[in-house]
């Protein structure tokens, strides 16, 4: 059977609303322009996660130039792909306020405009500023709103549409790194990156692209996802507590918020309405006051959403689940990426670069990586299959393959190695689901924020530190060692919290008790 949130042991409230009345589906929930959604999250996945894939021909390209050691040069791909996931809780932020479209639109021109001043880089200090945080933050800017918006279009095929948007990742990693190894061998590196930059002045297109749902909308969503048959009955007994622990029960300050508010504009309105006959220059004020009070009332609501989510009555981290889930992020992420900016180097030290040449160890993982999202996707949608299940075996598979690989001396095994790394990997695209599963589509934004910076904060050092054990122990094994280890600990976590929450007795809500 399909794992629900109390068989896992979690429940944050705002999707047991029981007595709500049927409403019509929307057409665009999985369908309509939610396939142009699926799209977008693909050619983002595709610039942004699959160039950053494949930094580590750049990486070699910086060696040479710079000729700085492979601990300090490995921090520009680390900082680009860290600060992508770190920025996260912020850009959750800016969701709030400005909604999923504009904030993308922003980052796609961040984005590009620190590829070009990448390009003029005299030394592996200033790639830190331009690359890794300018580009890193408007990477982060496009990528989270693509995850999100997918997350709200889709409802029965969740798993399957974020399997097939985030196959991007595979299907960039194997043109990027083939239009790199091109554009760098016939233009230099610095034009390289120029025209990457270029490229990825694209990443607003598919920002424009996130055409966001009404809240109408939005509320129908939750309002399905929570009629099924089996929970309903839990819900019933768990409504009252759960909504007075997770601040459900605390919307009427919001209403009395929005009201003030409303009176605001209201007065506003009255006065533009009874001052037509003035002058042009007081009802040019009047207009600018209005718009200020707009933008300054979307500020507010925006941030206090964004704040209960992490700080409120709501807190994401009072969900035990949820909190090994981070634990888990902050360990597993740096055991993906030390392969893709390691293995060139390590292709090189074992003298197989002519085999590499042909066909390279991180297309293999790149390729396999594709059919590995979309069949577990698939697997993960099937009714009587348990998405964590799944999500817990492609992690044990990964784990097994980092500290498998170090063992792997010839191209045939490391090729094989790295395939089953490209599979199990797969599981990038149950990530948003499972987050969603544990936390509700309302702080999906906010819950994923801080997933993909745990991620970051793992990606940011995972890098650095594999080239600083290669500096002290001239050998990579100690750093796929390490990694894999300190992942296993992250995997525990998730396989006790649940079992421990399972076993504490609930207590009783107040109804119950008066009864």
């Amino acid at each position: 059977m399909y794992a629900s949130r109390e068989d896992i042991g979690y429940d944050f409230g705002e999707d047991s609303k029981v007595g709500s009345k049927p409403t019509k589906p929307n057409p665009n929930i999985d369908g309509g322009w939610a396939w142009m959604i699926v799209l977008s999250s693909f050619l983002v996945h595709i610039l942004i996660m699959g160039s950053q894939m494949a930094l580590g021909i750049l990486n070699m390209e910086w060696l040479e130039e710079f000729n700085q050691s492979r601990g300090l040069t490995a921090w520009v791909s680390s900082l680009s792909m860290g600060i992508t996931l770190i920025v996260g809780p912020f850009i959750g932020l800016f969701i709030s306020m400005c909604g999923c479209r504009t904030t993308a639109i922003i980052g796609g021109i961040l984005n590009a405009l620190g590829w070009i001043l990448s390009a003029y880089a005299s030394n592996v200090h200033y790639l830190f500023l331009t690359f890794g945080v300018t580009a890193g933050i408007g990477s982060g800017m496009v990528y989270l709103p693509a995850v999100v918006m997918v997350g709200q279009y889709f409802q029965k095929r969740r798993a399957l549409a974020q399997g097939l948007s985030t196959t991007g990742t595979g299907f960039g990693t194997f043109l990027m790194t083939a239009l790199l190894k091109y554009l760098c061998t016939e233009f230099g590196w610095r034009n390289a990156m120029f025209i990457q930059g270029a490229i990825s002045l694209n990443l607003c297109v598919c920002g424009a692209l996130m055409r966001p749902l009404s809240p109408k909308v939005l509320h129908e969503k939750y309002v399905v996802r929570s009629d099924s048959g089996e929970n309903q009955a839990k819900a019933l007994s768990h409504s009252t507590e759960t909504m007075k622990s997770n601040g459900v029960l605390g919307e009427e300050p919001e209403k009395k918020e929005e009201a003030a508010n409303e009176e605001v504009l209201g007065s506003v309105q009255h006065i533009e309405i009874g001052g037509k006959s003035g002058s042009g220059r007081s009802m040019y004020g009047l207009r600018l006051f209005k718009t200020v009070s707009q933008l300054t009332i979307t500020v507010r609501k925006g941030f206090a959403l964004w704040y209960s989510s992490y700080f409120g009555a709501a807190s994401l981290f009072t969900n035990r689940v949820f909190v090994a889930f981070i634990i888990w992020a902050l360990f597993a992420y740096s055991s993906f990426v030390i392969p893709f900016i390691h293995l060139p180097e390590i292709v090189k030290q074992y003298n197989l670069s002519r085999q590499d040449n042909v066909f390279p160890l991180t297309s293999i993982i790149a390729i396999v990586h594709i059919f590995g999202k979309v069949i577990l996707g698939i697997i993960s949608d099937l009714p009587c299959i348990s998405t964590w299940n799944v999500f817990l075996m492609a992690n044990f598979t990964l784990v097994t393959c980092i500290l498998t690989l170090p063992l792997m001396h010839t191209y045939i095994g490391l090729a094989v190695v790295c395939a089953l790394i490209g599979f199990s990997s797969g599981y990038f695209s149950l990530m948003p689901v499972v987050t969603e599963d544990l936390v509700g589509t309302k702080h999906l934004a906010n819950a994923y924020g801080i997933i993909i910076c745990a991620n970051g904060i793992s990606a940011l050092f995972g890098p650095p530190f594999a080239g600083w054990i290669y500096d002290i122990t001239q050998k990579y094994d100690f750093s796929f060692y390490i990694a894999g280890l300190l992942y296993m600990v992250g995997i525990i976590f998730l396989l006790i919290q649940p079992c421990i929450q399972k076993t504490q007795p609930r207590e009783k809500s107040t109804e119950e008790a008066q009864v």
